[in-house]
């Protein structure tokens, strides 16, 4: 089993070099051409995750028609290839080159520079939504390096060929599965974190908090190191501008924490607004966010898995929108 595990991680990390070596052989244009394509071939055969995805919109907008949400899924698919192909040249990227593909918004630098002069550290609140990957490299090219919270992939080999590339140039990777104690640290020393924060999580790790009406369990962590840290919050995202050719990337207003004296009740409230700071971005880009993903699959007791077949829509009730209690602080974050 032990051999048959390796040549798996082997061929799996050549299947994964191969593509990317070959889409960076490639003028950009034509890179992200096919990357576009292969998203497009997605779609069409990943069965799974295109009934997935439709599920999702089915739960995020039961009131839209069943087109329009297959064509929010079609361009969810043509994004995260166009992103593959814009990966693909990460090898050969230069300061130059990223400034041809990836502004910043005037407002959004001067953003990051009042953040700057907080003089606290900076967590940027960040999804899956347009080219999440360029948004951290592009950042430590154009602006300044910053460390970020990844989960290793599953395969070692494909995880240190990615890792390689987020770092060209500068840029540092937290394991969430130990980051508490050097996350905390960098932040208390004025350093800059981006987190990922809008996927599903385990009961164990997050809050229930309401996204698109409906409760959604979320990391807990978030808020947590803002809280410890005093940190300053900035919702971004990064996604594609057909008319400026770029992707642009948006930045504010900064969440201000809210700190009622409950430890506990302060993870909630504050997880819901930065949910919430999410939610809006997606709703700007819908057809620009991961909806392949099962965001709502840990559900709180007794309510039914909304991913089995049998289980019907409906519109949320205002019940469902309600804050849910959160696991205990220290089980949220160990130190």
């Amino acid at each position: 089993m032990g051999k048959k595990g390796k040549a798996q991680e082997f061929l799996e990390y050549a299947a994964a070099r191969a593509l990317l070596s070959g889409l960076g052989a490639l003028p950009r244009p034509a890179a992200v051409g096919v990357g576009l394509a292969l998203g497009r071939a997605a779609y069409r055969v990943a069965g799974g995750l295109r009934r997935t995805g439709l599920r999702n919109l089915e739960l995020a907008f039961p009131e839209m028609g069943a087109e329009e949400r297959e064509r929010i899924l079609r361009g969810s698919f043509e994004s995260l290839g166009r992103q593959l192909g814009e990966v693909s040249q990460f090898p050969r990227a230069t300061p130059e080159r990223l400034r041809e593909v990836a502004e910043y918004d005037s407002e959004d630098v001067k953003l990051l520079d009042v953040a700057r002069e907080r003089g606290r550290g900076v967590i940027f609140l960040t999804s899956h939504l347009g080219a999440w990957e360029m948004l951290c490299f592009a950042h430590s090219a154009l602006y300044e390096p910053l460390s970020f919270l990844v989960r290793p992939l599953d395969n070692p080999r494909i995880d240190a060929m990615v890792e390689a590339l987020r770092t060209r140039f500068g840029n540092r990777p937290i394991d969430k599965g130990a980051a508490a104690r050097t996350a905390l640290r960098l932040l208390k020393q004025g350093g800059t974190l981006g987190v990922l924060a809008d996927l599903n999580t385990q009961e164990r790790e997050g809050v229930f908090v309401p996204f698109f009406g409906r409760l959604a369990c979320t990391t807990a962590g978030v808020a947590t190191l803002a809280l410890r840290t005093d940190a300053t919050v900035i919702p971004v995202c990064a996604p594609w501008n057909a008319e400026r050719g770029k992707f642009v990337f948006r930045g504010g207003p900064v969440i201000e924490l809210v700190r009622t004296g409950d430890d506990r009740r302060d993870i909630e409230i504050n997880t819901a607004n930065f949910t919430a700071a999410i939610e809006r971005h997606v709703r700007m880009f819908p057809d620009q966010w991961l909806w392949i993903h099962k965001r709502w699959k840990t559900r709180p007791k007794g309510e039914p898995d909304l991913y089995a077949r049998s289980t019907q829509i409906s519109a949320p009730s205002a019940p469902e929108a309600k804050i849910s209690s959160p696991p205990p602080t220290e089980k949220i974050y160990k130190a």
